[in-house]
């Protein structure tokens, strides 16, 4: 049957497939009617073009359902493949980076002032919030030092390990 409800009133649309659904024999049905192809069809060959035909066993809400999951997983094989292209490639660009420049080096020998200068402090601080003699706010104020002298000193060893690579 070659798009058999083109020209079909609904009446005689739900007669067709009433008919279609008892009986009991293969019809090999061609048509762009979605529902009736989900409500009829429980195999699909997909004409592809080029020759190129595919077989589904199913209906075709099933055939869009399996087709989006392949779908996705193509994307997600693509966004890995590039992922792991890109960290390759950045390997390879940190790889040819063979010393440090100048400003760097400037930069690696500050960095190490810096960290021990953060790590005094701390210690200071450190110090006194375990005197026990500080008020409530100086306690809270010297705590709000200490993290962020934390979090800086990890910035700063972070920067001066990657400049130590170099060296």
């Amino acid at each position: 049957m070659d798009e058999p409800t083109n020209d079909l009133d609904i009446e005689t649309l739900n007669k067709l497939e009433e008919f279609l659904m008892d009986f009991q024999g293969c019809v090999l049905l061609v048509s762009h009617d979605r529902y009736l192809m989900d409500k009829l069809a429980d195999h699909i060959f997909l004409f592809k073009g080029d020759g190129e035909i595919k077989d589904f066993y199913g209906n075709y809400t099933e055939y869009q359902l399996t087709r989006k999951k392949e779908v996705k997983q193509e994307k997600a094989k693509e966004t890995e493949r590039k992922q792991k292209e890109k960290k390759s490639n950045s390997k390879k660009e940190v790889k040819i980076k063979t010393k440090l420049t100048y400003k760097e080096n400037l930069e690696h020998q500050q960095l190490e002032k810096d960290i021990a200068s953060l790590e005094d402090e701390k210690k200071e601080l450190e110090t006194k919030l375990n005197s026990g003699t500080l008020e409530y706010e100086e306690l809270q104020k010297i705590s709000i030092r200490v993290t962020n002298i934390i979090e800086l000193i990890d910035e700063k060893t972070l920067r001066w390990m990657e400049l130590e690579e170099y060296l």
